[in-house]
């Protein structure tokens, strides 16, 4: 694929999301329903496609992390098509208004629910991501250009095309789903200039990714960034909760944002907890990393110094830490968590208050895993990822976050004096 190349994608996906405006809400619910349908019955060849990019991402010795991410099996394409449906039964946000009342003049004012327009989402690994992403932007009214990783070539061209023909097979432009498979990079980059026909930019990935984006996007940017998730254990927690919480939370699936990386203990408790958890945690394999007072009362298998907190892992590592009282366990989090996802343990509702007020974080739960900070688990049907900036959206990105408003003037003649 030349660069030129690229204004046809983008000027192709403008033209589709002019047509998607037009559709209603069952025509687009069959068209979901429909994909579900064709991915289910087209698992084989989705399964040979993604064993294609296993036996490369093997051979080029990908993390353990992102081979987890990349591989797709018939319970993976079942839940795939499980969240197409969910998504077809979600209530559709296109066309919901809300009344900003009469005003003095006789004009009656609204906001009325619209599609953003041209999504561009770019993202690494994770080929379950191209059905998610194109679902949520096709009910939500968006056309989207999706690029994934080269390590998933296989796999999003066989979802694409699987889209694409239910798309025409239902009479609606194919370019509103487009998947772009070329390893160019300058094709990207010219597409992240092409803010008259894109209105989003969404990157989805590791750091140099999203570095990448950021520093060459004309287009306003939604950052989809690391996931360093904590748990705090707090001294009113129930100790048993505790570390079913940090157990799932870490060892359920190593290699996804909403996985564990840091443990954070009260000192009052730390004596009870700490060897049981490690003991545990050693149980499934983990590494264990801790501070100075950590390894005084737990064998860990390395000593962090204070910046070395605020890792990434995803695999079997934890770093913990204790402190002395709730504030210190917000100041780390906030020194070294992404704003992600952050937990409390603690049966002191107060207490728990408090850290959710303060914590600065997309997702805050007391008492819950960190693994249920996901798009379908939270009500959303899907995502099309957990937004670590704040402008337009924070956390998992739904279909209402993939609209804004505009508004709405009714009136029966009047004008401005």
């Amino acid at each position: 694929m030349k660069t030129t190349s690229a204004a046809h994608i983008s000027e192709q996906a403008k033209f589709a999301a002019r047509t998607l405006r037009t559709l209603t809400t069952e025509q687009k619910n069959t068209v979901l329903k429909a994909i579900a349908e064709r991915l289910s019955s087209a698992s084989d060849q989705i399964i040979e496609a993604n064993s294609k990019d296993l036996n490369t991402a093997k051979s080029q010795n990908l993390s353990a992390a992102m081979i987890d991410r990349l591989r797709l099996n018939e319970e993976r394409i079942k839940s795939m098509a499980d969240s197409l449906r969910e998504v077809a039964d979600l209530n559709d946000p296109v066309g919901v208004q809300r009344s900003l009342g009469l005003q003095q003049s006789g004009i009656e004012v609204l906001k009325k629910r619209i599609p953003i327009g041209v999504i561009l989402m770019i993202y690494e690994s994770r080929p379950n991501v191209t059905v998610e992403a194109a679902s949520l932007a096709f009910k939500s009214g968006n056309a989207i250009i999706l690029k994934g990783g080269k390590e998933a070539a296989n796999s999003n061209r066989v979802l694409a095309d699987i889209i694409q023909a239910t798309l025409v097979e239902f009479g609606i432009d194919k370019h509103a789903v487009q998947s772009i498979s070329t390893s160019d990079r300058s094709v990207v980059s010219t597409l992240l200039k092409r803010d008259e026909d894109i209105d989003l930019v969404i990157p989805r990935g590791g750091t140099t990714l999203i570095d990448f984006v950021n520093e060459t996007s004309r287009i306003p940017v939604i950052q989809h960034y690391q996931g360093v998730c904590h748990l705090y254990v707090d001294k009113s927690a129930d100790l048993a909760m505790a570390l079913d919480l940090l157990i799932n939370g870490k060892t359920q699936r190593v290699g996804v944002c909403n996985a564990l990386e840091g443990l954070v203990v009260h000192q009052d408790i730390a004596d009870d907890f700490l060897n049981v958890a490690v003991q545990h945690l050693r149980h499934y394999g983990v590494e264990i990393f801790g501070c100075d007072r950590t390894s005084e009362l737990s064998a860990v298998d390395k000593v962090l110094k204070l910046n070395d907190f605020g890792q990434e892992y995803l695999a079997k590592k934890i770093a913990i830490r204790v402190v002395s009282s709730l504030d210190e366990a917000i100041d780390h989090i906030d020194q070294f968590g992404s704003q992600h996802t952050e937990v409390i343990c603690t049966e002191d509702q107060q207490r728990a208050d408090q850290f959710i007020q303060s914590v600065d974080a997309a997702v805050t739960m007391h008492n819950s895993s960190s693994r249920f900070s996901d798009g379908g688990e939270l009500g959303l049907g899907a995502e099309i990822g957990i937004a670590t900036t704040k402008l337009h959206a924070y956390g998992p990105m739904g279909l209402e976050s993939l609209t804004t408003e505009k508004f709405v003037v009714r009136g029966s003649g009047q004008v401005r004096a």
